[in-house]
């Protein structure tokens, strides 16, 4: 028994979209915990063939992309709204479902835009349609950094690490590693168009190899050097999310942390997570002092996430969220980046109190300054007090904001708590960035966490020494303070977002004295 004519046409017609939301869902496969490299070009260049196949469908194959893309990378949000924001399983999906639908519309205008070449232009190659895409794409990553506060999450350049094209990390940024593998994915579409006597395919394949050898010829270089090595030890307390504020375990919190960090005041760093102090007033400065004076007698630098309250002459107050230096560590460092409904409540007074979520502990934190101070060490050696460039938790993703800080420090520093996305592949992605940021610096990085993944990242973005997630348990091991700067650390994302905007510039010019090509969809 065959199919209807009207079945095989309705399948023709839904398969691109199918197509489209498939490799949408397959592209974070690609990152952290899985690590399937191939799946990163596959998907890539899936969505470019379609395009390219479907152009009077773009938006809406690109949209469709993006749904899968952030259906499956950040499904760990729903951990966090239904498990410790007390939504009930239809509300977190509905939740997750529309914050998914939002972030894929950063996709659409990529189908868009390839789209609109190909209708303005008469047949255009598909090496300019390639270019769209390449322009398009990372121009909304670049829209990620920033655009309603950002989120950086699942860019392209994320993915390498591990991969011989990490070595571009400390050339160009996460943002030119994106280019480069969006343009190695046209140019494997390309390279396999089975349109006869092409001249794209040798110039893709020329393409493909210049950027194999480029990566295998600069993974043989450093861009910074050592001055020093130094030992540390990152506590892992491994708190009760649940119990982590309240007001009688408080002091029990302290007391673990004290209990993990007593067999370790020799080392010359000593690291407390995002939060590891939840006490406030006399009972924090009477904590706070203890740690400065036993870091002082031991000659300890010591590091905690804490809430620092200061009060306004008005008679009100504001929280940060900051790592603050002890003992002979100085200075403090107050959370930039806020992320929505975790730090603070959008339109709070519409929300609050409609759900648990809406009211989770230091959500009404304010944002520290844009330009801060840096957390400073004493370390044996060293004539200088040693700068230390800090992102807490979500920040880590904020490539520029790093970047400004590490061009006059020794050491990158991440606290965090990601006990909110439980057993999720959250944390994983969480440390994969924080491993670029090292890359992209040339710096050792120590990230210290509540429950996971508390590790020490070298400056070839190498993972060297971490604990086993839910433990309570505490990291020992050694770094050392680099100088020197990588090419990205001077030049930042410019290069890159210079060359797109030329790109989308010229493009857009094509598009306007060109006609419009007499389609037959």
């Amino acid at each position: 028994m065959t199919a209807s004519p009207r079945y095989n046409s309705e399948l023709s017609r839904s398969a691109p979209s199918l197509v489209a939301l498939l490799a949408g869902a397959s592209y974070p496969l690609a990152f952290a915990p899985f690590h399937l490299y191939p799946a990163l070009l596959l998907s890539i260049a899936a969505l470019f063939g379609l395009l390219c196949s479907r152009p009077h469908q773009g938006a809406w194959l690109g949209w469709l992309f993006g749904v899968g893309k952030y259906a499956v990378g950040v499904s760990w949000v729903y951990v966090s709204i239904h498990d410790h924001g007390g939504a009930s399983p239809a509300l977190a999906g509905g939740l997750v479902a529309g914050f998914v639908a939002f972030m894929a519309l950063f996709c659409w205008p990529i189908g868009w835009f390839v789209g609109a070449v190909e209708q303005r232009q008469h047949k255009p190659s598909k090496l300019i349609l390639g270019i769209a895409f390449v322009a398009a794409w990372v121009l909304m990553e670049w829209l990620l950094t920033w655009f309603l506060t950002g989120f950086p999450w699942l860019f392209a350049g994320h993915a390498v690490t591990g991969m011989p094209l990490q070595s571009l990390l400390p050339v160009m940024g996460t943002l030119g590693v994106s280019l480069v593998i969006v343009g190695a994915a046209v140019g494997l579409v390309l390279a396999i168009d089975p349109q006869p006597g092409s001249r794209q395919r040798p110039v893709a394949l020329l393409g493909l190899v210049a950027i194999a050898a480029l990566s295998l010829w600069l993974n043989g270089l450093s861009w910074t050097t050592p001055q020093g090595t130094y030992s540390a030890a990152l506590v892992q307390g491994n708190l009760n999310q649940a119990e982590k504020w309240d007001n009688d375990k408080r002091l029990t919190h302290v007391r673990t942390h004290l209990d993990l960090s007593a067999q370790h005041w020799d080392v010359d760093v000593l690291v407390w997570p995002e939060f590891a102090l939840t006490v406030y007033g006399e009972e924090a400065d009477a904590v706070t002092q203890r740690l400065h004076q036993q870091g002082r007698d031991q000659n300890t630098n010591v590091i905690i996430g804490m809430p620092d309250l200061q009060w306004q002459d008005d008679g009100g107050y504001q929280i940060f969220n900051s790592a603050q230096g002890f003992g002979a560590a100085a200075g403090k460092f107050a959370k930039h980046h806020l992320v929505p409904f975790g730090d603070y409540v959008p339109m709070q007074a519409y929300l609050r109190g409609i759900i648990e979520f809406f009211d989770l502990p230091m959500s009404a934190a304010t944002p520290g300054q844009r330009e801060q101070g840096h957390i400073a060490l004493q370390l044996l050696g060293q004539s200088d007090p040693v700068l230390v460039a800090t992102g807490i938790c979500y920040e880590i993703a904020y490539g520029e904001s790093l970047r400004r800080q590490a061009v006059d420090s020794g050491l990158l520093l991440t606290l965090s708590n990601d006990t909110w996305f439980g057993r999720s592949i959250g944390p994983h992605q969480h440390m994969q960035i924080a491993q670029v940021r090292a890359l992209e610096n040339g710096r050792w990085l120590l990230r210290a966490t509540n429950s996971g993944v508390t590790g020490m990242v070298n400056p070839r973005g190498e993972l060297v020494a971490a604990l086993p997630q839910f433990e309570a348990r505490v990291l020992r091991g050694e770094f050392q303070v680099m100088s020197g700067r990588t090419p990205y650390s001077y030049l930042g994302d410019w290069p890159v977002f210079m060359v797109t905007l030329m790109a989308l510039v010229a493009l857009v010019l094509r598009l306007g004295p060109g006609q419009r090509a007499k389609s037959p969809h």
